[in-house]
């Protein structure tokens, strides 16, 4: 495997940075090679893309999902590969963000160090065009803010809720579980249980958010 990284500074908040991420199917309008990319549902998606000059359909997989801090992924088939984008706050209107990637070149004509130069030149053009693309509009052109909790197996040690929860009309205990993608900002007053969870918005927003800003036409 062959490790990738690059980071770049935004001017925009860093859950604009963030939400934006979360809109696999806007990729193509900063990605390069990126034909499409279809959600299957919230944890899946599928890309048609050209790579080091070979077309390829993949399918790929969120491994975790944190509002404003993180996405991580694997892919499920060829090219083999696994990364996650990470969101950090420098201050209220700007934040950096960092991709790492981990590739696995076998099976590729082009030999791995030819191969491995043309995805790190990539990766640096992607996150720079993705500066500009949600820098030029200022705001997000959607949002998901559901949770994918991270496999345990790769975070061994980690209870996954621990505590226990608080039933309906009481306070929560110390330690109690609070279902992944909820903070104390999203329950119920009076009731200490959190809402129904609101379904990943294939179009963009969720219901009850402000109309998306127009995106520039494509060229």
């Amino acid at each position: 495997m062959s490790f990738i990284e690059h980071s770049v500074d935004l001017r925009v908040p860093v859950r604009t940075a963030y939400d934006q991420w979360t809109q696999f199917e806007s990729f193509p309008e900063f990605m390069e090679g990126v034909e499409s990319v279809k959600q299957l549902d919230d944890a899946r998606t599928a890309w048609a893309a050209e790579i080091a000059g070979v077309r390829r359909e993949f399918e790929a997989e969120i491994t975790e999902q944190r509002p404003d801090e993180l996405i991580s992924w694997r892919s499920l088939d060829r090219p083999r590969h696994t990364g996650v984008v990470t969101f950090d706050k420098l201050d209220d209107s700007t934040c950096r963000v960092t991709l790492r990637m981990e590739y696995d070149p076998e099976g590729f004509a082009e030999t791995a160090g030819d191969w491995l130069q043309i995805v790190r030149m990539r990766v640096r053009g992607d996150v720079e065009r993705f500066k500009r693309f949600i820098e030029s509009r200022g705001r997000e052109t959607g949002a998901w803010r559901g949770e994918i909790p991270g496999d345990a197996r790769t975070n061994p040690g980690t209870p996954t809720n621990p505590g226990t929860p608080a039933a309906p009309g009481t306070a929560a205990t110390p330690g109690a579980a609070t279902p992944q993608g909820y903070g104390p900002q999203d329950h119920v007053p009076g009731t200490g249980v959190p809402p129904a969870p609101a379904p990943r918005s294939w179009t963009g927003r969720n219901p009850g958010d402000d109309p998306p800003a127009v995106p520039n036409p494509r060229v």
